[in-house]
């Protein structure tokens, strides 16, 4: 009786801000009430304004001035040390020489694709879920803000290479919400694109379970 009186179901479409979305992800998705977050790509913290939740910030850029400074490729934590994990990373890889774009400080891109890479992000995702996998505790969640994006004249499917990594890590992929944006990133070249104006990113969740549901 009580599960019917407190269940607050959440929209698989957001159109609001992230802030918001975690709040509602954090009080949906665990089993219990989080005692200990880690948001494994701090940058500034926009994601915990105004939240009074316990959250560890971790960044590897110093001048964001994160509680740890480290890679989140291999993180400075015991093992079973989280209850979530939140993992935002750069929606963009370098976009060659090109300095109006900016990407490296809007976006938070340190780490380099380079063309044996493909010049995408995907080598970042498989040490990152090991990771993450590793310093959850079990029925531990871990939220990933991720975009597809066109790169190199062809179409990067982020959120599918992150889903096949995260799998390969040991985690059940659990739900997946659409993350609405105002505007698309578009490359100030390309007036015009034969591709859809990507308006939207995912929130995919995952748990360290054999399982979704309770």
């Amino acid at each position: 009786m009580e599960l019917a009186v407190t269940y607050k179901p959440i929209p698989s479409v957001w159109t609001k801000s992230d802030a918001e979305l975690l709040e509602l992800m954090l009080d949906f998705y665990p089993r219990k009430r989080p005692r200990q977050i880690l948001d494994a790509t701090y940058n500034a913290g926009r994601f915990w304004k105004g939240s009074t939740r316990k959250v560890i910030g971790m960044d590897i850029d110093l001048k964001f001035n994160p509680d740890i400074v480290g890679d989140n490729r291999d993180m400075p934590f015991k093992d079973g040390s989280f209850d979530v994990v939140v993992y935002d990373p750069p929606h963009v890889p370098n976009q060659g020489k090109d300095k109006t774009k900016d990407f490296g400080t809007r976006f938070g891109l340190v780490i380099k694709s380079l063309r044996g890479q493909g010049y995408n992000l995907n080598h970042l995702y498989e040490p990152f879920a090991t990771e993450a996998f590793r310093v959850l505790r079990q029925e531990g969640v871990l939220f990933c803000k991720i975009a597809d994006y066109i790169h190199d004249h062809r179409y990067q499917w982020a959120h599918v290479e992150f889903l096949k990594a995260a799998v390969a890590a040991g985690f059940c992929p659990c739900d997946c919400i659409v993350k609405i944006r105002k505007n698309p990133i578009v490359d100030p070249r390309w007036k015009k694109a034969h591709h859809a104006r990507r308006h939207h990113c995912y929130w995919l969740v995952f748990r360290k379970s054999d399982r979704c549901e309770k």
